[in-house]
């Protein structure tokens, strides 16, 4: 890197070395002495004399750098805030996780895509490591494949990449052989490319190929690789993994089943970063894990919410000593690891501190034993909607519509874990959902009670399955589905991925589903309750959640019954923009605003991607996280007709209300559905639950009069 280590802080520690051509200062976003300047100066208080020596500059430049960032507006009494919080992420992270550096890209208005930004940022870390002599090994991905078209770097000698992982004859842009490509042509390296499949029929297979004489001389030159560059995946339904087809002759359930967290080169990891033993152990063609986590420099590029387990897996494995990744993933990382004071600035963890005797560590509760609450939560829903639905068989995870099923109709199957409610249970009944599958709280339900489910709805003309983008529901319910469909019953699945907090508008099918999967649900038992066919329920229902937009935010986060403590901590005057409903991570923490200008953050995100028209129409849900009530509720629907009105978007349907819950979470999430006739239709469809119902129109009752 150009930057020499800094000297110590008079009175205070020096600073350890990293790997091999890795200083230890953190590396700059956009190549800003600006801010790095001022960095040192006024966080680090060092003086210029040392600034000059850290940087490898002169003083003169130094206090220039310093009095043009005040002309600039970058410094004003403090660093733009932006800029500042991705330096104090880059900062702890590199401590918490021991890395040797850490480039975090700022949050930004989505202007651009994540991957660029990512690409763009990793080129740049490259381009300061990279020496002449070096071997690169390159893992292949989306990413990756952007850092190579980012990468510009000046006449190197004697530097070869190398491809990490067998090959594919697939068509997308970013296969190993492409990527690595890529990066040997952006620096003129000499690429060797691994002429061997990345994942083969079979062992014996795997170990003739290595026998070659070819191949073994391009896996010597893998060895001697002395950095390594990669992307990291997650195991959601859209990523590489998935989306690749390296893995369509094997089950990724069974890696998932044994807590699989994560891909680095084709191999699987758990969340402590421990290899996943499964069956393409001895059919995989690449790098080894041993073997990656012995090169000298190791640098991780990966982003994105769906990212977040698998990143912190790959950094507890020490699988990366280099990372880049974005401020909301970097800050989601974090807390995932338990470093709970970000308000504002992300320091070290906060040791435990005596309390005084009038300070509560505990939410109060009505409970019995903790460890039944589930069960007994079940006992009491039912026995107070029983007029609604009914238990298939004796199982309470199963329930059943009594006026929902019949012959020649689509079913319609929901599920997800507690927690939620009136969220998963409220929707079952005539014209809504057919049957309901219940997991433990924030978990997915288990195969077998989806399977009951779909038995209980089907009529003959085949079930819908409608729920939520989420690991664990994907991979039970696909279980179900085949399980079912051994029994003679066709099946469809429509994800709900309404979030679009949750990742970028480019990866739009790796969102999670939240409040709004209250109108995909909606729409689909109408659908089905109206005589479509499967195929055309599918349709339709696929249709809403493409129009469907939600952004949830946390005042304060939710705490389990087995412990009656806060999941995570939220700053006294700190917010959670972009909240889910399990407390997963926002797109960022921010002070708490006003009312209006928390709801004109949401509606700006949503207007991005809504492309309505003055004259279209909406429907509005308000909808609390549990513990926020309804006159707050009101507060925010205010603020949010306003908007709508401004853009002269007429509102023909809302709901304002508990809907879709995270426990005792203080918060509320927008959603809006952008209708058209046919969803309209749908939407006002007559429909009767414990906690939905919708009438028919006054004109369609004298009609059947």
């Amino acid at each position: 890197m150009a930057l020499k280590t800094s000297a110590p802080r008079k009175g205070g520690p020096g600073r350890g070395n990293g790997p091999e051509g890795i200083e230890t200062i953190p590396l700059r976003y956009g190549d800003d002495p600006y801010v790095w300047a001022c960095w040192l100066y006024y966080e680090d208080g060092m003086t210029q004399g040392e600034i000059a020596e850290a940087m490898g500059v002169s003083r003169a430049t130094v206090n220039s750098y310093l009095a043009d960032a005040r002309e600039k507006g970058i410094v004003n009494i403090s660093i733009e805030p932006a800029r500042l919080a991705s330096l104090t992420i880059a900062q702890e992270l590199k401590r918490h996780f021991g890395l040797a550096d850490c480039l975090v890209v700022p949050n930004d208005d989505d202007s651009r895509p994540l991957i660029g930004r990512l690409g763009a940022a990793g080129a740049q870390a490259l381009s300061k490591m990279i020496k002449s002599g070096d071997t690169i090994a390159v893992a292949w991905g989306r990413t990756i494949l952007s850092v190579g078209e980012h990468l510009e770097m000046g006449a190197l000698q004697d530097v070869t990449v190398v491809q990490a992982t067998g090959g594919t004859t697939a068509s997308f842009a970013y296969t190993p052989e492409l990527t690595t490509a890529a990066l040997a042509r952006a620096i003129s390296a000499r690429c060797v490319n691994i002429t061997a499949p990345a994942v083969v029929a079979s062992a014996q297979i795997h170990d003739l190929l290595l026998a070659e004489p070819l191949i073994r001389e391009q896996f010597d030159t893998l060895a001697r690789a002395n950095r390594i560059v990669f992307g990291i995946s997650s195991l959601r339904p859209n990523s590489t993994i998935h989306t690749s087809g390296f893995f369509e002759s094997v089950p990724l359930q069974h890696y998932l089943a044994k807590g699989a967290a994560g891909v680095l080169a084709g191999r699987f990891i758990d969340e402590r970063g421990r290899p996943v033993a499964g069956p393409l152990d001895d059919r995989t063609i690449g790098i080894s894990l041993e073997m990656l986590r012995a090169i000298g420099t190791r640098v991780a590029v990966a982003g994105g919410f769906d990212k977040v387990p698998a990143l912190l897996a790959a950094l507890r494995g020490g699988y990366a000593n280099v990372l880049v990744t974005d401020a909301a993933t970097g800050a989601g990382i974090l807390r995932a690891d338990g470093v709970t004071s970000l308000d504002g600035k992300l320091l070290q963890r906060q040791k435990s501190t005596p309390v005084a005797n009038s300070y509560r560590t505990h939410v109060k509760k009505f409970l019995n034993n903790p460890n039944d609450v589930v069960e007994e939560m079940l006992d009491g829903l039912i026995a107070s909607h029983k007029a609604y639905l009914q238990t298939v068989g004796n199982s309470r995870r199963a329930l059943v519509a009594r006026d929902g099923p019949r012959p020649g109709k689509v079913g319609l199957v929901i599920g997800g874990g507690t927690g939620h409610e009136p969220c998963f249970v409220g929707y079952v009944g005539k014209g809504l959902a057919d049957a309901v599958a219940l997991g433990n709280i924030f978990s997915s339900p288990p195969p077998d009670p989806i399977v009951k489910c779909a038995v209980a709805a089907s009529g003959g003309a085949g079930v819908l399955f409608v729920y939520g983008n989420y690991a664990g529901d994907v991979m039970n319910f696909e279980m179900a589905a085949e399980l079912a469909e051994e029994q003679g019953i066709p099946i469809r699945t429509v994800l709900t991925t309404d979030d679009i907090a949750s990742s970028p508008v480019e990866d739009k099918e790796g969102r999670r589903g939240v409040a709004g999967n209250f109108f995909v649900f909606k729409v689909a038992g109408a659908a089905c309750d109206l005589g479509m066919t499967l195929g055309e329920c599918e349709a339709i229902t696929r249709k809403a959640n493409d129009r469907t937009y939600t952004v949830g935010v946390a005042l304060e986060s939710c705490s389990m019954p087995q412990t009656r403590r806060h999941n995570f901590e939220i700053g006294p005057d700190d917010m959670e923009l972009g909240m889910g409903i399990h407390g997963e991570p926002g797109v960022s923490r921010e002070r708490v605003r006003t009312a209006d200008e928390i709801v004109d953050a949401i509606m700006d995100n949503i207007f991005k991607e809504m492309k309505a028209e003055p004259g279209d129409k909406v429907a509005v849900l308000v909808n609390s996280f549990g513990a926020t009530p309804l006159m707050e509720l009101y507060i925010l629907y205010r603020r949010v007709e306003q908007r709508l009105a401004a853009k002269n978007i007429e509102i023909d349907a809302n709901w304002v209300g508990h809907y879709c819950t995270s426990l005792d979470m203080v918060g509320a999430s927008i959603s809006i559905l952008h209708l058209d006739r046919q969803l309209t239709d749908l939407l006002h469809h007559p429909c009767q639950t414990a906690i939905l119902t919708i009438n028919a129109p006054e004109t369609d009752k004298a009609a059947k009069g």
